[in-house]
C-alpha cells in the first residue's frame, strides 16, 4: 500500500527557486536558495545545471557545469535537493566521455546501470582489506625496484616532457588480457595530446577495456574541476562489483589550477601560491577513494597513477608536496637523464614505493631485491671513475655490471614487458651473462632471449608465468634453455671466463705434457700413458657448447684438483 502511494504525483509541485544576479565566468551568484546544501545539484530555467559551490547569508554561489549552455542575469534557478550524481556502469567501458559522464566519441547516449554521487566519502580502514596483489605496469623498472599493488596511491612526478604519460599508458597497455578495466582522465592537456592518447589506446587494442574522461585545456574550468571525480566515482562502480581499476589522473598540477581559478571568481581569499586553503583537501578526498573494498562490499580495486607536473624538478612546492604527502609512494621523472637517453627517467633515489614490494611474486623478490642499491651505487661510481686515471680489477667488473643493468632498465614506450619476460631477463642479470655483453650485442640478447625463449621452451615459460617462483626444477630448466639460447645464437662471448678458465687448464696440461715428454727416467709405455691421461682432461671448444654452467665448473675443479697429483697418480686417475 505504501509503495503504491509513493507512486502518486503530487497535485502541486512545491519547488525552491532563485534568480541570477551577477555571472563571471563559469560562476553565478543566486538571489535566494536558502535552504540549497553544499554540492547540491540545481537546474536554471535555460535548461542547463550547476552545482551549489557555496553560500552566505544573502547569496548562493554556484558553479555551471553544463556545457554550452548561456545563463543569463535575471535566469530563474531551481534547487534539485539532491546531491551531484552522474550514470556509470558496464557499458561506459570503451567510451569516451566527459566530466559528467556524457558521451564525447558520436556513438550515441550510453544506457547506465546506476546512478552513483560525485562527491562521495571514501570508505574507512574497517571497510577496506589489505592490498595483497601486485598490479603490473609492464615497465621493468618499475616493477622490479618501485612496483605497484592493486589498491595503491603511486604518485608520477616529473617536469615537462619526460614521460609521464607514457607512464600511465604503458600501465593501461600492459593490463591487455588481466581482467582489469582501466581510465584515462584527461585534465587540462592540449586536444591534440588527448588525441594521441586516444589513437594509441584504439591503434593498441585497449580501449576495448578502457573508459577515458575528457576535460582538455578548452574545456570549462568546472569540467577540468569535476573530471577527476568522474573519474574516481566510474572506478567505484566496477570497484563494488568486484573488479580491479587502474585510473590514471593527467594530470592533478592543471586540477589545482583550475581549482584556483574557480575560488578566485568565487572570491575566496588566496593562500599560498595564490591557492585557496582547502587545496590541501581538494586532492586529499580524491586520493582516498583510492584502495581495496572487503569482500562483502564488493571485494575490488582502485589503483591510482596520479601526474603531477614539476617546474625545474623542484618537488618541495605546494601541490607536488601535498600529493606527495597523500600517496604510497612516487616515480620521480629526472630530466638530466631523459636527455641522456635513460627512458623511463626514474631517478632511483628519489623514487619510493611503499606498499608494492610487500605483494612482489616470489622470484620478483628474490632476483630485485638488491637492484636499486646497485644501480644507485652504479651511477656513483661512475661519476668517481671520471676522474681517476686507474682502475681495479674489482671496479671494472662493477662498472660492467652496471652498465649492463643500465641497458636492461631503458624500455621503449608503448611495449610493456609480461612478468615472465621480466624475470628471465634479470636472471641473467643475477647470473652475470650480460655483464661481458656490450653494445649492439647487449641489445640484441635482452631483445631476443625470451623471444626464443618462448618459442623453443614454451612450457618452461608457461610454468614460470602460472608459478612466478625460482624453484630447484623451474632455474635448471632456464639454465638448460639459456645455454640452447646463448649456443645457437652465437653467444659464446658469454663463456669469457669459463673460457678463459678452459684456456689456463689447457694451458698447464700442454705444459706438462712437454715435462713428461723430455723426461728420461720413464719407459715409452709410461710417458704414453700419462701423455694420454693429460689428453683425456683437455676441455674442448666442443665440450665447452654443451656443458652448463654447474657441469663446466665441475669439470674445471676436477681438473684443477687431478693436475697436482704426482704423475704415476695421474695415470691411475
Amino acid at each position: 500500500m505504501t509503495s503504491t502511494l509513493a507512486k502518486i504525483p503530487p497535485v502541486i509541485d512545491v519547488k525552491e527557486f532563485g534568480l541570477v544576479k551577477e555571472i563571471k565566468k563559469d560562476i553565478v551568484k543566486i538571489d535566494g536558495l536558502k535552504s540549497c546544501l553544499n554540492m547540491e545539484l540545481v537546474s536554471f530555467s535555460s535548461g542547463g545545471f550547476g552545482m551549489v559551490m557555496g553560500f552566505n547569508e544573502s547569496e548562493t554561489l554556484a558553479l555551471v557545469i553544463s556545457p554550452s549552455v548561456e545563463v543569463k542575469v535575471g535566469d530563474k534557478v531551481y534547487s534539485r535537493k539532491v546531491p551531484l550524481t552522474i550514470a556509470v556502469g558496464m557499458r561506459f567501458v570503451g567510451r569516451i566521455v566527459n566530466a559528467l559522464s556524457e558521451p564525447l566519441d558520436g556513438k550515441g547516449a550510453i544506457e547506465p546501470d546506476d546512478m552513483y554521487p560525485v562527491f562521495k566519502v571514501a570508505p574507512g580502514v574497517l571497510e577496506r582489506d589489505p592490498v595483497t596483489a601486485t598490479m603490473e605496469t609492464g615497465i621493468l623498472s618499475i616493477d622490479s625496484m618501485f612496483p605497484v599493488g592493486k589498491g595503491q596511491r603511486e604518485l608520477i612526478l616529473g617536469d615537462k616532457l619526460t614521460g609521464k604519460t607514457s607512464i600511465g599508458t604503458d600501465a593501461i597497455l600492459n593490463q591487455k588480457g588481466k581482467n582489469v578495466i582501466c581510465i584515462y582522465c584527461c585534465v587540462g592537456k592540449p586536444q591534440v595530446s588527448l588525441e594521441k592518447v586516444i589513437k594509441l589506446l584504439r591503434d593498441l587494442e585497449a580501449l576495448e577495456y578502457t573508459i577515458v574522461v575528457a576535460a582538455t585545456a578548452t574545456a570549462p574550468t568546472g569540467a577540468r574541476y569535476l573530471a577527476p571525480y568522474t573519474a574516481a566515482t566510474l572506478a567505484e562502480y566496477f570497484m563494488h562489483h568486484g573488479r580491479d581499476v587502474l585510473v590514471v589522473f593527467d594530470d592533478l598540477t592543471k586540477h589545482a589550477w583550475g581549482y584556483r581559478e574557480l575560488s578566485l571568481l568565487l572570491e575566496r581569499s588566496p593562500g599560498r601560491d595564490a591557492y585557496p586553503g582547502d587545496v590541501f583537501y581538494l586532492h586529499s578526498q580524491l586520493m582516498e577513494r583510492a584502495g581495496r573494498l572487503k569482500k562483502d562490499l564488493g571485494g575490488g580495486t582502485a589503483t591510482y597513477l596520479p601526474i603531477v607536473e614539476l617546474t625545474q624538478g623542484d618537488m618541495t612546492a605546494y601541490i607536488p608536496s601535498n600529493i606527495v604527502s597523500m600517496t604510497d609512494g612516487q616515480l620521480v621523472l629526472n630530466t638530466s637523464s631523459f636527455g641522456e637517453g635513460f627512458r623511463p627517467a626514474l631517478d632511483a633515489g628519489l623514487s619510493v614505493s611503499r606498499i608494492g614490494s610487500k605483494v612482489q611474486s616470489k622470484a620478483m623478490k628474490k632476483l630485485s631485491g638488491m637492484l636499486r642499491l646497485e644501480y644507485i651505487q652504479y651511477k656513483e661510481l661512475a661519476q668517481m671513475s671520471k676522474v681517476s686515471s686507474t682502475r681495479s680489477e674489482e671496479v671494472t667488473e662493477k662498472l660492467a655490471h652496471g652498465q649492463a643493468l643500465t641497458q636492461l632498465l631503458i624500455q621503449k614506450n608503448n611495449l610493456p614487458r609480461s612478468t615472465e619476460e621480466e624475470i628471465v631477463l634479470l636472471y641473467c642479470l643475477r647470473e652475470g651473462l650480460l655483464d661481458k655483453l656490450e653494445g649492439d650485442q647487449l641489445k640484441t640478447f635482452i631483445d631476443t632471449v625470451f623471444a626464443f625463449l618462448t618459442k623453443k621452451h614454451p612450457e618452461l615459460i608457461k610454468e614460470l608465468a602460472a608459478r612466478r617462483e625460482l624453484s630447484p626444477d623451474i632455474v635448471s630448466g632456464l639454465q638448460d634453455a639459456l645455454e640452447d639460447f646463448m649456443v645457437r645464437g652465437g653467444y659464446k662471448g658469454i663463456f669469457f671466463e669459463q673460457q678463459k678458465a678452459a684456456k689456463d687448464i689447457n694451458k698447464v696440461l700442454k705444459d706438462m705434457s712437454g715435462i713428461i715428454a723430455g723426461r728420461r727416467d720413464m719407459d715409452a709405455t709410461q710417458k704414453q700413458a700419462m701423455l694420454d691421461a693429460l689428453k683425456a682432461l683437455e676441455i674442448s671448444a666442443a665440450d665447452l657448447a654443451k656443458m652448463t654452467r654447474k657441469e663446466l665448473f665441475e669439470r674445471i675443479k676436477t681438473i684443477e684438483t687431478t693436475i697436482k697429483l704426482p704423475p704415476e697418480q695421474i695415470i691411475k686417475k
